[in-house]
């Protein structure tokens, strides 16, 4: 039987184990800095949201839009269209939660309809393979989310101090561990997902329809129920995993399979490499943690870092493991300075060996292995026509930065529509048309040459692996250019090669601030937001993402290095 406990019992728990080197920042606790009091008193990311969602204002207040992002939207205000002595622009970015990046068709149909209709008319595939809409007025926030929870899909928790969306390969393969791989992405989505925080989701957004609510597979309930347990109990009830005041900020997972490193494994706070068996089984994963790719400019005590290796886990403990590593962050991680809130922090900070022994002691009671050896990675992109069974196909189209607009975007819709196909996302901002006929890809690829699609396909490897974050002119935290400005940049470089008679291509991302959205550290070469048209130049990254790169400047310093855009 679990045992279960209160929070006074909780508190002397942790108080118990300091001996182990480091005092909790206990989420539930007093002495709270004022955003995680702020947090504590939302009523589980309810107030004041809801009351301004019915007001007649044209925007949130700030306090309503740090609980809308556990909802899935920023609010953002276009700065082209700002005017002096008038309102700004205001508009909401929405994010989709779709675990591995997968799309269904109808909802991809809905996305598209809505986009048209209430959004500016383009979609965006992120790097952490959702969708974006952007251009939503709030009066029609409601109607959007609605629409999305109506056509099998959801935002809850794709922003926010909280478990984002949970990555894996996105190539429908169904052999080598991929169908795995999928599925432990899914179910970890669904086990770290709020239980309180999507109460109040369905009551903001689906008026408290449970017909939408998130249903797990009985191994996922299961291990849901270790939340009351010892170690990982929160102690509240209403959140038993998470507490009243959620995360010290964002978390992020990533599974893959041995040898296909397209989702950046070592960027994430947890990162599994699924190991199975001839039948496609799974039978444990090696365990990377502490990742993150988030820094600021002229400070030193912000950085990106690349995951350490924790060991080997067995299949039937993998849930239990991730769900104790998230309830360590969430009573170690730094609540006083969010800035080195991120998990990465506490791993730089402390070290594996803490870590691993705090974890062990207190959270996690099963044996964790030495990690197993593993092929040298790849970063795959799945362009152009790939097996996806002996009888069906996919194919990957590019969008150069994942946006989608325009006659490719009604091209794909109608072809999406016309072959019942569904949508697979790449953490690359591509997208997969799945489920595809022998008998259909001559037909699929007359259709989309048509709008010229097709031919980019086999473009410079160059165009093909960049890519970039949105940034101006409607994210609040762009300094400067980079998902317009990319095209120009990649056609200097190819001009740059070509004269220097290099054909070796080079992994380009580029960033409009130094947050690091389109993982620009990991590059070989990345430019990242520094000021108005100018960038600072990293370089040394690795083409399979196995090693962060660095700036040109004195003893590789993290000051800006200008290169005028």
């Amino acid at each position: 039987m679990l045992k279960t406990t209160n929070l006074t019992t909780r508190k002397t728990q942790i108080k118990e184990t300091d001996d182990l080197g480091l005092s909790p920042c206990i989420a539930n606790g007093q002495d709270r800095t004022k955003f995680e009091q702020f947090k504590s008193d939302s009523n589980f990311l309810k107030d004041p949201l809801s009351a301004e969602l019915n007001n007649s204002l044209n925007n949130f207040s700030n306090d309503a839009v740090q609980l809308l992002k556990f909802h899935g939207s920023y609010q953002q205000d276009n700065r082209e269209n700002r005017q002096k002595g008038k309102d700004k622009d205001w508009q909401m970015m929405l994010r989709l939660r779709c675990p591995g990046g997968y799309v269904p068709g109808p909802l991809f149909i809905a996305l598209d309809e809505l986009s048209n209709r209430l959004g500016n008319k383009t979609l965006r595939a992120t790097t952490r393979q959702a969708f974006q809409m952007h251009g939503i007025r709030k009066e029609n926030l409601k109607e959007v989310i609605n629409t999305i929870l109506k056509s099998m899909g959801s935002t809850l928790a794709a922003c926010g101090d909280i478990n984002r969306n949970v990555m894996a390969p996105a190539a429908p393969y169904e052999t080598s561990g991929y169908p795995a791989a999928r599925k432990l992405a899914k179910e970890i989505a669904d086990l770290l997902t709020p239980v309180k925080a999507e109460a109040t989701y369905l009551e903001l957004w689906a008026d408290g329809d449970l017909r939408f609510k998130i249903s797990p597979a009985e191994n996922v309930k299961k291990i849901r129920k270790e939340q009351f347990s010892d170690g990982i109990f929160s102690g509240i009830k209403e959140e038993p995993l998470y507490g009243q005041t959620y995360l010290p900020r964002k978390f992020k997972c990533a599974v893959t399979v041995p040898g296909d490193n397209s989702v950046d494994l070592l960027t994430h706070d947890i990162g599994l490499v699924a190991f199975t068996n001839k039948n496609g089984s799974l039978i444990g994963c090696n365990v990377y943690i502490g990742g993150g790719m988030g820094r600021m400019h002229n400070s030193d005590t912000t950085f990106a870092r690349i995951a350490d290796p924790l060991g080997y886990i067995k299949s039937e403990n993998v849930l239990s493991l991730v769900q104790a590593i998230l309830a360590l962050q969430r009573d170690y991680g730094n609540r006083k300075l969010r800035k080195n809130a991120r998990m990465k922090y506490l791993l730089h900070k402390e070290g594996i060996d803490w870590f691993k022994k705090r974890l062990t002691t207190k959270y996690f009671s099963k044996e964790i292995e030495s990690i197993k050896p593993e092929p040298i990675a790849k970063l795959e992109d799945y362009l152009g026509w790939g097996r996806q069974s002996k009888s069906l196909w996919f194919l990957g189209i590019p969008l150069l930065s994942g946006r989608l607009s325009g006659d490719k975007k009604k091209k794909i819709r109608l072809i999406v529509e016309k072959y019942k196909l569904e949508l697979r996302l790449t953490p690359n901002q591509d997208i997969l048309l799945c489920n595809i006929g022998s008998f259909q890809r001559a037909s699929i690829t007359k259709e989309l040459n048509q709008v010229g699609i097709y031919e980019v396909i086999s473009k410079n490897k160059l165009a093909r692996q960049a890519i970039a974050c949105p940034a101006l002119p409607l994210c609040g935290l762009a300094i400067t250019e980079a998902e317009r400005f990319l095209p120009k940049i990649i056609n200097r470089i190819e001009n740059q090669l070509k004269e220097l008679g290099i054909k070796k291509s080079i992994l380009l991302r580029m960033t409009g601030c130094p947050n690091g959205c389109a993982r620009p550290y990991m590059a070989e070469l990345a430019l990242v937001g520094s000021g108005i048209n100018q960038y600072q130049l990293w370089l040394g990254g690795s083409p399979n993402l196995k090693k962060t790169s660095k700036t040109i400047s004195p003893e590789n310093e993290l000051r800006s290095t200008r290169v005028n855009a």
